[in-house]
């Protein structure tokens, strides 16, 4: 079984009863699985972006026929435990064999996911819906075996459908069946889109005349342009008022103008419903983030500040990190690595590294070395042409420096903003071997509210001091340590695969920290000795996996890389000096002058 990292995973039922007793409305946001690797790596941040606003849970799609059932998994399993985000996997039955069905369940119970949007679904592209021989009808069947093979484990959400489902012919047989499923153990209902609010409300009231006494959450979509509007209304022969139509008509072609009608109609049919009873919101948001922000603003359910980061990293809001304030910078870049070999801690940093820092990290069997979705998706073009020479090498790290390559190995997205500051002068070092895997610029004194460094809140200011991360040859390593003898301020520590370690440092010291009204001074980033050293072999380990390991045994690629492998040291270096830092004149190359 794999290890569940969330300690407080929560049905959604539970979730809507507490929020009843505080007389507060929800939102929950739903999600579907991007068709690259890219674009699984940029929702992820997205979430962790979308975390801020606090929605009650998330829900992730299932690809008809189960195509998308590796990555929806994967995609629920990092927003349950890596992001801290409630999530509720989508699940079908059609043109699926009772088997697979049982697997899927079995691995959400072991990621922690503790809730279901059980759906009969639709058949794949250019596939007929049918029964699998011991498969399931409909949503009813799937509901009545998820408790019966799990019992009361899993909060359970069904589709309702205020238009009535498209393949039904009688709206009130259409209730009759939501009601079979609320009593074969639904225990909320979420709805499909819809634009007429006084449709969707008589509707709510059938639903409560018949018996169906569930939270009945209503699914909204915000129109994002008119072209996919009517595209989406038509694939889901959805009833749009006249009223809409006509007052999109004129402005139909302008896709700013149109965004923001969709906003203001969104924020109208959300009050409206609220009036009405209606205890919480879905959004429907195509793995956008800008308007259903904005619909939140406007209803008064999220506050300006909620957007503004806690913390230079992604807080993951999941049982005891809750407190958690404190981080090594070396997986700044793979936080997912983190979390998960930090997972079986009983408590985490908080206001100083040493505190509470558990023991042991772990062996690397015991962390994920990267998303398996991004595995696969690694294609040329990113990192993966033939390597000739060492200069091969040293180009593709220049390469992403210079924004041509979206990843590396160590790297899940492409350079931070906050080192655009610094970027020619990266590219230039990548070009003569210093192969540059994490850095930040010195800051002195940037207001919290900064766009590009500021974390925290507002009111304060924040600093960090000027950091590098690289591997490099033992020649170059030496021009390094030349350079630090002579700046009092530099401090290094050089490890090789072996574990030779070379250092002028030990210890701990804080590379990032803010100063805020009425709060002690908060470290949230540090280069730790200790760390660094168990970050060696993971760092080391990501050149097999995911370079050397894609070129045959014995070719030029892969003799080149694992020489690089077997003989570099991968370093670290810090500026103590946050005013006047200079850290690049330590490289022996001609450097450019860094950018405002």
């Amino acid at each position: 079984d794999s290890f569940v990292f969330s300690d407080f995973p929560m049905k959604v039922i539970d979730k809507i009863k507490q929020k009843a007793e505080e007389k507060k409305t929800f939102f929950s946001f739903e999600y579907f699985p991007p068709k690259t690797a890219e674009g699984v790596n940029n929702l992820y941040e997205r979430l962790q972006r979308m975390l801020l606003l606090e929605p009650l849970y998330i829900d992730v799609t299932w690809g008809a026929g189960g195509t998308t059932s590796d990555l929806t998994l994967e995609i629920s399993e990092t927003a349950q435990n890596f992001c801290g985000l409630e999530t509720m996997m989508h699940l079908t039955c059609t043109n699926m064999p009772v088997e697979q069905i049982y697997d899927a369940l079995r691995k959400a119970k072991q990621c922690g996911i503790r809730n279901i949007l059980a759906l009969r679904g639709d058949p794949p592209r250019g596939e007929e819906w049918k029964q699998i021989e011991g498969g399931f009808a409909n949503a009813v069947d799937l509901v009545r075996y998820i408790r019966q093979e799990y019992g009361d484990y899993f909060g359970i959400a069904v589709a309702g459908y205020p238009e009535g489902h498209a393949d039904a012919t009688d709206r009130e047989a259409d209730l009759q069946r939501l009601k079979e499923k609320v009593d074969a153990g639904a225990d909320v209902i979420v709805t499909q889109l819809f634009y007429d609010c006084d449709l969707f409300l008589k509707w709510y009231q059938r639903c409560r005349d018949i018996g169906i006494h569930c939270p009945i959450i209503p699914g909204l979509m915000p129109i994002q342009t008119y072209a996919g509007f009517m595209r989406m209304t038509s694939l889901c022969k959805t009833h749009v008022p006249q009223s809409i139509m006509d007052e999109l008509a004129p402005i139909k072609d302008n896709d700013e103008e149109v965004k923001k009608y969709g906003i203001r109609m969104c924020v109208d049919m959300c009050r409206k419903m609220t009036a009405a009873g209606v205890p919480g919101l879905h959004f429907y948001t195509l793995n956008l983030e800008r308007s259903v922000t904005k619909i939140l603003k406007g209803l008064g359910l999220i506050q300006s500040e909620q957007l503004e980061r806690n913390l230079p990293w992604g807080r993951c809001a999941t049982g005891a990190r809750l407190k958690e304030d404190v981080r090594p910078i070396f997986w700044r870049n793979r936080p997912r690595s983190y979390i998960s070999r930090t997972g079986s801690w009983d408590e985490f940093p908080n206001g100083r590294w040493g505190d509470s820092r558990s023991p042991a990290f772990g062996d690397l069997t015991d962390y994920h070395l990267g998303s398996l979705h991004a595995e696969k998706g690694i294609t040329k073009g990113m990192w993966t042409e033939p390597v000739a020479s060492v200069q091969d090498i040293y180009n593709v790290f220049a390469r992403y420096c210079a924004g041509q390559i979206k990843q590396l190995p160590w790297n899940e997205s492409p350079l931070s903003p906050e080192s655009n500051s610094i970027k020619d002068r990266l590219v230039a070092i990548n070009k003569t071997g210093f192969l540059t895997i994490n850095s930040q610029p010195a800051v002195n004194g940037a207001r919290s509210a900064d766009p590009v460094y500021g974390w925290g809140g507002k009111g304060g200011f924040v600093y960090q001091k000027a950091y590098v991360e690289f591997f490099t040859s033992p020649e170059n390593l030496q021009v390094i340590i030349e350079a630090c003898k002579h700046t009092p301020s530099l401090t290094y520590h050089a490890v090789n695969l072996k574990g030779d370690s070379l250092t002028n440092t030990k210890g701990t010291n804080a590379v990032t920290w803010g100063v805020f009204p009425g709060r002690e001074i908060i470290q949230p980033t540090v280069v730790d000795a200790a760390s660094f050293v168990v970050w060696k072999d993971e760092a080391f380990a990501l050149w097999q996996s995911r370079w050397a390991s894609h070129y045959e045994e014995g070719s030029t690629s892969r003799n080149t890389l694992e020489s690089v492998i077997q003989s570099y040291y991968l370093v670290n270096v810090v500026d103590n000096d946050f005013v006047d830092s200079d850290l690049f004149q330590i490289f022996g190359v001609a450097i450019p002058q860094a950018t405002a």
